[in-house]
């Protein structure tokens, strides 16, 4: 998926943790082979040239355009799985394989504690040790090694926080208005909220409608909180977001 994935799991027996790994890692490598947009042997690719209907794909793939067709409503069509005509579930995909492989891990035996990393945007799941709880830290965009926030999840057993922004690739999300990267005067949008698939979805959604709007429409999503970074180093933020900083 062009990037990294990282696991960090707490209990269960260390030969089914290792076994689930490898489950999990074998999964991500399929999500990647049946949806990069990049491979032209991939099934999102062949269905986009017309090549392959829907209903011969894997399931996973109508699972996860369902899903990218969710996000497109909730979002008022600032967020779109497709590009310039053809299907690019791109922008949920990997928050979507993220959370699926750590509710793998979760699922063995004695685990009591599962952190998935994929670039950055991370699936929590439980806790990392009785009476402890995961931290995020989030990457401050205009000041290089440094943290705008850390993320704590207090006595949640399921959150998410994923970021959506220009700093690291630079100007890569779409207006789906106009097929273009969006202007706006945000740097990043960062999301928590239960799931990585949607959290992912809401960040690169927020971020396309800018600072004013996106954080009004963050704020009428149940069980979510945004931080949202503006060009000029200001910072916004959901009324929610306080209870989950530390």
């Amino acid at each position: 998926m062009g990037t990294v994935f990282s696991f960090d799991v707490r209990g269960g027996d260390p030969p089914a943790v290792r076994a689930a790994l490898a489950e999990a890692v074998g999964a991500l490598h399929g999500a990647d082979a049946v949806f990069s947009t990049y491979r032209e042997d991939s099934e999102v690719s062949r269905l986009g040239r017309g090549e392959l209907e829907l209903s011969r794909c894997a399931p996973e793939v109508a699972e996860v355009l369902r899903l990218a067709a969710r996000a497109e409503r909730v979002s008022g069509g600032w967020f779109s799985a497709r590009y310039r005509g053809t299907p690019d579930p791109t922008g949920i995909v990997k928050g979507w394989a993220a959370e699926r492989a750590a509710r793998r891990l979760a699922a063995v035996d004695g685990v009591r504690g599962v952190g998935v990393n994929g670039g950055g945007d991370v699936q929590l799941l439980g806790a990392p040790e009785p009476g402890r709880a995961w931290r995020v830290g989030v990457a401050d965009p205009l000041r290089a090694g440094g943290l705008a926030a850390v993320v704590s999840a207090g006595r949640a057993r399921e959150w998410a926080v994923a970021t959506s922004g220009t700093a690291e690739r630079g100007a890569h999300i779409m207006d789906p208005r106009t097929g273009r990267p969006a202007v706006t005067d945000l740097v990043s949008v960062t999301v928590v909220g239960p799931g990585l698939a949607f959290a992912d979805c809401w960040a690169t959604a927020a971020f396309a409608m800018g600072a004013r709007k996106g954080l009004a429409w963050l704020e009428t999503l149940p069980d979510t909180e945004g931080l949202l970074i503006t060009t000029d180093g200001g910072v916004r933020c959901t009324a929610g977001l306080g209870a989950w900083l530390g």
